[in-house]
């Protein structure tokens, strides 16, 4: 069987809908409640399926993962420190801010934009071969960057390279932790996304260092070989269960962008990413700003990464009990809110100490809830193509976000303003995405329930349950606006 590492994905908290009960009709209400948009809802006949361990090897999987993560999304959070060296030393004359900020952000849209290959190379030839092409990518970008001498050079090796590198080690190892576990599913993900955020503590302190006491040439030396030693034991050492699960990746399928739930879906990852992206690499360079050492700035990026790392596994817990759709839209528009009212006043370095850390939590909301929230809107089945193109529309978001941030800077008094406006509208953007789509979900679980009652007992026919979004009454729609609920 092919190996699909976004299957993993699909299956990565929503427990509810991991059907285990044999009767018709249980399994019947439950698929329309997470696919209600399929043009038929057959009814399953009870099937033996796979059981995961729920444990065992998993656990080293999950510590694999872990390790994968802070080695690729974390290693590339510590740029913020790398951005900031470049726009005070003026590393490579000629170049300006907007150069710098194109790099950190190739290396985000790379990884993103490469997703679908790595994907297709990982269904033919194992996630395992997935896995080492990323290895190989990574450890050359960096390793590559240390020689570079012009602005360019920097563009493929930090940027291009290193994104690439990123791209095939996410995909090959996203959807490996979810296969191993069932009811401590959103626990064992947690801990493996959290990754990224220590990964990110550290080598935004580590990264500060070395670049002071080595220099920038070494500092990409040592941080390729520990790159290399790292993924490449752990892609040695990582196994997915695709046989026993019969997992099966599904193409693009371009139908998606005609139902607007999906676009809702895509307006949350997008605006959340053109703020993401500037939280992530701007607040050391702020840190600058406002007249802190570039240690305290390197400790302030840290502390972000801090604050991903122990956040992420409670959203994730926190979003089972109370509503994926619910937990997502609220603390994004509470990580803008808290940009507006926070960040623009945070003079002084212990409250940017209080942001960072706070702002942490949160701002990463979008990668640890997408998977859930996408079962959500599209159902299981639609779930990996969602997701494939999601991945590509994030593309154009990643890559500016850092640049328009740098061009809103103004010259004088609080520089940043602008750009701290922008990242807290951003923010609050995507909430209005999630408060729509919350109110359209609330929508098709009402008439759910209405098909529901209305069905005589035991004989439900299911192309009588079928809903459209364009069968969703606005009535229905706008009250669904101030309907609570846990969706």
């Amino acid at each position: 069987m092919a190996d699909s590492p976004h299957y993993g994905i699909s299956t990565l908290v929503n427990q509810d809908v991991i059907i285990q009960d044999n009767s018709s009709v249980s399994t019947l209400e439950k698929t329309i409640a997470e696919d209600p948009t399929s043009e038929q809802v057959p009814v399953p006949t009870a099937e033996p399926s796979d059981v995961p361990p729920d444990g065992g090897y998993g656990w080293v999987c999950v510590a694999c993962t872990f390790a994968i993560n802070a080695h690729t999304w974390g290693l590339n959070s510590s740029y913020g420190v790398f951005l900031a060296y470049y726009l005070a030393a003026d590393t490579f004359p000629g170049a300006t801010a907007i150069d710098y900020a194109f790099v950190g952000g190739l290396s985000i849209s790379q990884a993103l934009l490469v997703s679908p290959l790595a994907t297709y190379l990982g269904r033919l030839y194992g996630t395992r071969c997935a896995l080492l092409i990323g290895v190989f990518f990574e450890t050359v970008a960096l390793i590559g960057a240390s020689f570079a001498t012009e602005i360019w050079q920097l563009f493929l090796s930090q940027g291009v390279a290193f994104g690439i590198g990123m791209g095939f080690l996410f995909v090959g190892s996203v959807g490996i932790v979810p296969q191993w576990f069932s009811k401590k599913r959103s626990l064992a993900n947690g801990f493996a996304a959290a990754g990224s955020g220590i990964g990110g503590l550290v080598y935004s302190l580590a990264s500060n260092a070395m670049i002071e006491s080595i220099g920038l040439a070494w500092a990409f030396r040592v941080l390729g070989v520990l790159a290399f030693v790292v993924n490449f034991v752990c892609a040695i050492l990582v196994r997915d269960r695709n046989k026993q699960i019969g997992a099966a990746q599904l193409a693009f399928d371009h139908r998606l962008f005609k139902r607007a739930e999906f676009l809702l879906l895509l307006g949350w990852g997008f605006f959340s990413m053109l703020g993401y992206i500037v939280l992530l690499f701007s607040l050391p360079n702020y840190a600058l700003s406002i007249g802190l050492t570039a240690q305290q700035g390197s400790i302030i990026g840290a502390l972000l990464n801090l604050g991903q790392g122990l956040g992420r596994p409670v959203v994730g817990y926190f979003s089972d009990s109370a509503g994926r759709i619910n937990i997502a839209g609220f603390l994004t528009f509470f990580c803008g809110l808290i940009c507006l009212v926070i960040w623009i006043f945070a003079k002084t370095y212990g409250v940017l100490i209080f942001f960072s850390l706070l702002v942490g939590t949160v701002a990463g909301t979008f990668w640890c809830t997408i998977g859930p929230v996408g079962a959500e809107v599209v159902g299981l089945k639609e779930l990996p193509s969602a997701l494939s193109i999601t991945w590509v529309v994030l593309v154009l978001p990643t890559t500016f976000s850092e640049a328009i941030a740098l061009e809103l800077r103004r010259v004088t008094g609080n520089i940043y303003l602008h750009a701290q406006v922008f990242t807290g509208l951003m923010y609050i953007g995507a909430a209005l995405c999630m408060w729509f789509l919350r109110a359209w979900k609330i929508g098709q679980q009402q008439k759910a329930a209405m098909k529901k009652v209305e069905a005589p007992s035991g004989n439900i026919d299911s192309t009588n349950l079928v809903a459209t979004s364009s069968q969703v009454e606005q009535p229905r729609l706008v009250k669904g606006l101030y309907t609570l609920g846990r969706v």
